[in-house]
């Protein structure tokens, strides 16, 4: 249980680093959410966004491997999911490519509750 905060910063970390990719121009960020990126606007917005997705993907990898910072990075993470989750579900009728995002988020929700779960359990005190 003391390295599940860890595993759940690294699941949660890879999640958000897939999206960096997106960086590289329209092309990468049309595969990557299904959408068509016909203007120089949308594009440089959403490769603004695959950079700040690389940010916090490489803020939750080194957290995972420093334990004084396991609360900020599940706190950061759990802040981004549960974002777009609630976005998403305010946002129906979405295409495939976003319900990938939509289940890569469930997972890493999942691994982040874990991992904070396993904090609390870890420093609650003993007895009455």
């Amino acid at each position: 249980m003391r390295h599940l905060p860890m595993l759940a910063l690294l699941i949660a970390g890879a999640i958000h680093l897939l999206p960096l990719s997106g960086v590289t121009g329209a092309a990468a960020l049309e595969r990557l959410y299904g959408v068509a990126v016909d203007s120089p606007d949308l594009a440089l917005l959403l490769r603004h966004r695959a950079v700040l997705f690389g940010l916090l993907g490489g803020f939750l990898v080194v957290a995972a491997f420093r334990p004084a910072w396991h609360r900020a990075g599940l706190l950061a993470g759990l802040a981004s999911v549960l974002a777009f989750l609630l976005l998403a579900w305010l946002e129906p009728g979405w295409g495939e490519a976003i319900r990938r995002v939509v289940i890569a988020d469930l997972v890493a929700l999942v691994a982040l509750l874990g991992g904070c779960l396993a904090i609390a359990l870890r420093t609650r005190p003993n007895g009455p």
